[in-house]
């Protein structure tokens, strides 16, 4: 028999009969579908740890003793694949009857995932083949069925479910399909639910909830019979280039995943420090923050080599970013000129004097020294006068020929009319995740590769420092400013992004600009 389980109670027993069933049917009826065919021979800690704990484990009166199994695991160590294994032995090889085994996830193309890897399992398996009714949203044995749904599912209510099994609940944008699905087994007499997922970094969600919640049990703070506990991580201090580190977190470490993924991801976060925390979370399974920090000021510093002068400017395509915003907070305006090799940038910014003044005394931001640095304008009273910063774009313009300025649609209003007016070239720039994310993650790039050369401006260095990187459950980005420290600004990052953006735009369409040497 197995070593006590951390939540053993009086009257717990373990049935190897059940528990070598379960691994039987998975072994003899289950195949691989994608990389390698064959046979579904579970690697050992998916027999040892998930398979014949969640099905050997027996109570006093002889039902499963777990009813809610977390499994918290690093990608690409075959969650899927065991995912689907599992869904199908809960649908033929369990004596539920009339089984209703549900898969979830946060999208539809997420939840047919594991549904179309049991649909191919069942498809390469004469006996399976025979048994089962396949249909594009069921899989039918006898009364019962496994299907998959996902948070856009017009109607979740109505299940009277025996298994249900979610698939990375770490993207689940809240906590009601969790509830609708593990509220539907009530009438089961032993139901299980569970959850296969990587780490997050949303400390709000219903996934940390069941993170911390399974931690507690594994380590008795929580006494929970019916909960089944399997987290596989490294620490957060660990050394994430080493393999050693590697090896601990991804139990199919050398099997299912291999050693050169590792090395690849792990150059890839090197040569891009947004990337670090990702590969924390989604290859070693450790918690990251919602707040990552974008770049250090070294990196930031290093690309401070000057700018040409104006003349070499004219030559070269110029596009802009314009961060738009209330009266009374900053405005800020960026170019990005494109070279052979490389990539300048410039920034400028308003503020009006009250704000300036007040910052300065109340926040410690100096907006008085960068104006005198050249880097940004003061503009008289208590609300920013747009009319000053018309009359440097359209001034940029005229003399650089932008061929396009990207602007912030919140605050258009107040000056892109007028600018349209005056010959600049206007296109609207979201600036939510789906059109940040792959501007800011490509100019990151080209920032720690050296290749974006700037002029060391004192207001822009420092809101480079204060910028922070969230990200939405798809790992896209976006750059924001701390919510942990007041009088911070990120809007000359912003424009930068932006401008960047837009010129990514244009060569991605084959626009181009002739551009005559002055």
């Amino acid at each position: 028999m197995p070593s006590l389980p951390c939540n053993w109670e009086e009257g717990d027993w373990f049935d190897h009969k059940a528990a070598d069933h379960a691994v039987n049917f998975i072994e003899t009826f289950c195949s691989h579908v994608k990389g390698h065919y064959g046979l579904f021979i579970l690697e050992p800690w998916q027999k040892h740890d998930i398979i014949r704990p969640l099905f050997g484990w027996k109570r006093a009166d002889g039902k499963r003793k777990y009813r809610t199994c977390y499994v918290e695991i690093p990608r690409k160590n075959g969650k899927s694949s065991l995912t689907a294994a599992i869904a199908l032995y809960l649908l033929l090889g369990t004596d539920e009857h009339g089984p209703e085994i549900i898969s979830a996830a946060g999208d539809a193309a997420k939840a047919r995932i594991v549904f179309e890897t049991a649909i191919g399992m069942v498809k390469q398996s004469r006996t399976l083949n025979t048994l089962c009714k396949l249909t594009q949203y069921h899989i039918r044995y006898k009364q019962g069925f496994y299907r998959s749904i996902s948070a856009e599912a017009k109607t979740k209510h109505g299940f009277n479910c025996s298994g249900v099994i979610f698939d990375e609940l770490h993207v689940q944008a809240d906590r009601t399909l969790w509830d609708v699905l593990t509220t539907s087994v009530g009438s089961r007499e032993q139901p299980v639910i569970i959850a296969l997922t990587t780490a997050g970094h949303d400390r709000s969600s219903i996934c940390w909830e069941q993170h911390e919640y399974a931690l507690g049990v594994a380590a008795g703070t929580i006494h929970d019979p019916s909960y089944l506990p399997v987290v596989y991580a490294a620490d957060a201090d660990d050394d994430w280039t080493a393999e050693e580190t590697w090896r601990k977190a991804n139990p199919g470490y050398g099997s299912i995943c291999k050693a050169e993924y590792f090395r690849d991801q792990v150059l890839k976060a090197q040569q891009s420090p947004s990337h670090v925390n990702t590969f924390k979370r989604l290859n070693l399974n450790i918690w990251t923050s919602g707040e990552d920090a974008w770049l250090t000021d070294e990196e930031w510093m290093r690309c401070a080599r000057g700018l040409p002068d104006d003349d070499y400017l004219q030559t070269l395509p110029c596009y802009g970013g314009l961060d738009l915003a209330a009266t009374r907070d900053l405005v800020a305006f960026a170019m990005v000129w494109e070279d052979t090799d490389c990539y300048y940038l410039k920034t400028h910014q308003w503020v009006n004097s009250e704000k300036a003044n007040t910052k300065r005394l109340n926040e410690g931001v100096d907006y008085i020294a960068f104006a005198e640095a050249g880097d940004v304008s003061i503009t008289p009273g208590n609300v920013t006068n747009y009319e000053h910063v018309e009359r440097y774009v359209v001034a940029a313009q005229e003399q650089f020929s932008m061929v396009s300025c990207a602007y912030d649609r919140k605050f258009s209003p107040y000056i892109v009319p007028s600018l349209m007016d005056a010959g600049v070239p206007m296109a609207p720039f979201g600036q939510g995740y789906y059109e940040m994310s792959y501007p800011t993650k490509q100019l990151e790039m080209e920032i720690v590769s050296g290749n974006l050369v700037h002029d060391g401006n004192p207001c822009l260095r420092w809101q480079i420092v204060c910028s922070i990187i969230t990200r939405d459950p798809a790992d896209n980005i976006n750059i924001t400013k701390s919510s942990l420290k007041g009088g911070q600004m990120v809007d000359g990052v912003v424009a930068s992004v932006m401008a960047f953006g837009e010129m990514l735009k244009h060569k991605e369409s084959g626009a181009t600009l002739e551009v005559l040497s002055l």
